[in-house]
């Protein structure tokens, strides 16, 4: 088996204090109504970015948004509702970060509000034609579909499950690799998309295995994160493995080491290995494994 690991702390990208009133999405008299309502907060997206204040996210009245496609994010327990506007080009606004710079510092609705309305942005963005048949597609279900007006044809947000898995062998040692397009000092657990037809404790064996060389005989799930850079879910695992010399593939992995935790602790230390920021699922793993936070140098 596995052994018992827990992520370290909380997934900043996988909290939400909304209700996301799905039911609301299709009742254009209560859209309306919704949108007219002074009291309503929308936050303007541009460019995978949203404004950011002192106090959290910054919202604008209904009349004060720019045209854009609108999409509903919820509603909050004091009744407030909340959308979000999409508009093309550069965000207008300079307070205007991603949510790499924001994710881990906002509150639940916060967090929960911005990861929402940027994958629904993303997801727009990339999909403004049919699929059968190449004709554009309309905004439908307050930003929860598109429609084909052509052949009538409902498109759904596209959401693409990825395994990210922390794999340790028999001395309780971490596999980590380095991507290509990394700096030569990054590190972090290896990673994959799931396949067709495929489970994700499968794709975990057949991931790591392909970029490492490295068996794993064991799987155990560890939590999971919308990761909206375009449209991920990231599930998260640890491994076990009978260990072994790793090989990276060179083409997904140029390098893959197994790490001791005093290994790596020495290593941030010094700063000659980073390992990603605290708003990802890697950071989160790798610390369960370790036991904390890591010294010194990290993201």
């Amino acid at each position: 088996m596995s052994p018992a690991y827990e992520l370290y702390g909380e997934l900043p990208l996988a909290r939400s204090a909304l209700d996301r009133s799905a039911h609301r999405r299709g009742d254009e008299a209560w859209l309306k109504a919704a949108w007219q309502n002074g009291a309503t907060r929308v936050l303007v997206v541009a460019d995978g970015q949203a404004p950011v204040e002192d106090s959290g996210l910054a919202f604008v009245a209904p009349d004060e948004a720019p045209d854009g496609d609108r999409y509903l994010l919820g509603v909050d327990d004091d009744g407030v509702t909340y959308f979000a506007v999409r508009t093309s080009g550069p965000h207008p606004d300079e307070r205007a970060v991603g949510l790499r710079q924001a994710g881990s510092e906002l509150d639940d609705r916060d967090a929960g509000l911005l990861v929402h309305a940027i994958a629904l942005a993303n997801w727009h963005a990339a999909h403004g034609f049919c699929a059968r048949c190449g004709e554009p597609t309309e905004v439908a279900e307050a930003g929860h579909v598109r429609r084909c007006p052509a052949d009538g044809s409902i498109h759904f947000p596209r959401t693409d499950p990825a395994v990210i898995m922390l794999v340790t062998d028999p001395d309780d040692r971490a596999l980590l690799g380095r991507a290509p397009s990394w700096p030569e000092d990054r590190y972090s657990t290896l990673a994959g998309f799931v396949e067709p037809g495929e489970t994700p404790e499968q794709a975990v064996v057949r991931e790591v295995g392909e970029e490492s060389g490295i068996v794993v005989e064991s799987v155990t799930y560890a939590g999971s994160q919308p990761w909206p850079f375009p449209s991920s879910l990231m599930l998260a695992y640890y491994g076990s493995s009978p260990g072994g010399q790793p090989r990276p593939d060179e083409d997904e992995i140029v390098d893959v080491r197994w790490f001791t935790r005093d290994d790596l602790a020495a290593a941030t230390r010094a700063g000659t290995i980073r390992v990603p920021p605290s708003i990802s699922v890697s950071r989160r793993l790798i610390e369960g494994w370790y036991g904390g936070p890591l010294p010194g140098r990290t993201g």
